[in-house]
């Protein structure tokens, strides 16, 4: 198996709701068989069912509340940026739950849930500098 993710596909309770939300994040989506796609640098974010989402992967029990084990991150290329998603976030109905502050790293990071619970970590990472098209390539860890 390479050594990739292709797709991220989060369970939604409102797929109109989430839809708007990413979009009032500045995202463009392509709604096609009840699913939103979203182009995200070298992957695909996709919002779907959790109804449907759950069938697929064979799971009987979609659990619909608590943490899922899961945070995606968005990393930006300064603290002030951080501050401004998570604003944009807050407006678009987001819920921060992690306010804006120095991590432990030597970075500055928040943290948001979407509407459907899914976190969002905002960072921003002085060890992770981003590409101009905004791709993260992990550092070496054994040289630091």
């Amino acid at each position: 198996m390479e050594q990739r993710i292709s797709l991220i596909t989060l369970g939604v309770a409102d797929l109109t709701r989430a839809r708007t939300f990413y979009e009032n994040l500045g995202w463009r989506g392509q709604e096609v068989e009840e699913t939103v796609f979203f182009q995200a640098g070298g992957l695909g974010l996709v919002l779907w069912s959790r109804e449907k989402l759950a069938e697929d992967c064979a799971i009987s029990d979609p659990r619909t509340d608590g943490f899922g084990g899961i945070a995606l991150a968005h990393n930006v290329r300064s603290p002030a940026e951080v501050d401004d998603l998570l604003m944009t976030g807050h407006a678009a109905g987001a819920t921060v739950t992690k306010s804006a502050a120095t991590t432990s790293y030597g970075g500055y990071a928040g943290v948001f849930l979407d509407p459907d619970g899914h976190a969002w970590e905002v960072a921003h990472n002085p060890g992770f500098p981003l590409a101009a098209d905004g791709t993260l390539t992990l550092p070496d860890f054994g040289a630091l």
